[in-house]
């Protein structure tokens, strides 16, 4: 398979948003403000995506994992995930925007299933920007979900491509780059089959400080690279 132009746009970037906890305890603040800066770095992430070219953007927004944290900082992301999905659908017309949402339905609030529903049909036409919100997303989670799928389809025999097809959401292709923040170098359960692949950015800003330049520098170290997939 022939290389991979170094000048090239990924065309799916997909972001472990990490570090809004340590941004908020540095401040001597809430951690739920760390979360608020947050947001604003996945606006000015989208905006940078949108005019860099990439077509896919997956945020890994809250994984398996994350109900272990304080029930008052799980409420809290979801008052902030509800008013960022309004404000998404609200702006998503004017931009082109389109949501794509990977996880499990269960046990999402009812109110939150609703927003989401809605955008996603919302924005479904949509031919702008592609953002998947990896939310209550575990990937071997993921990966057990395609296979009982396969199982309940009378499969005795599973290839790669039909496990493919059976992910969350089968038509998202497979991320050229992703990127971690604030210094940990590490998957965490995320797009563990889609990675195979995958180029990785690993930088120590903290996800509220990522802005636009930040989003460069992983392109500009994207495009520096040789992808050979194995071959020569």
């Amino acid at each position: 398979m022939s290389e991979t132009p170094v000048n090239s746009v990924p065309r799916h970037v997909a972001i472990i948003m990490d570090g809004n906890g340590r941004w908020a305890q540095e401040r001597r603040l809430p951690r739920l403000a760390g979360h608020k800066a947050g947001a604003k770095a996945v606006e000015r992430t989208l905006k940078a995506a949108q005019q860099a070219g990439v077509r896919y953007l997956t945020l890994y927004a809250f994984s398996t994992e994350n109900w272990s944290r304080p029930q008052e900082e799980i409420d809290g992301l979801f008052r902030l995930l509800a008013q960022t999905l309004d404000q998404y659908t609200q702006n998503a017309a004017k931009h082109g925007l389109r949501l794509w949402v990977s996880g499990a339905r269960e046990p999402l609030p009812a109110a939150i299933l609703d927003k989401i529903d809605y955008a996603v049909r919302s924005t479904a036409k949509n031919t702008g920007l592609t953002l998947n919100l990896a939310l209550n997303y575990g990937a071997r989670q993921e990966i057990v979900h395609a296979v009982n799928a396969l199982l309940a389809e009378g499969k005795t025999h599973i290839t790669p491509q039909d496990l493919a097809q059976h992910l969350y959401q089968p038509n998202l292709p497979d991320p050229d780059l992703i990127i971690r923040t604030s210094g940990e170098e590490r998957l965490s359960n995320f797009l563990l089959w889609q990675a195979a692949y995958s180029e990785f950015y690993f930088t120590p800003v903290l996800w509220p400080d990522f802005n636009e330049a930040e989003f460069e520098k992983a392109l500009a170290s994207y495009r520096a690279r040789k992808r050979r997939f194995g071959g020569l």
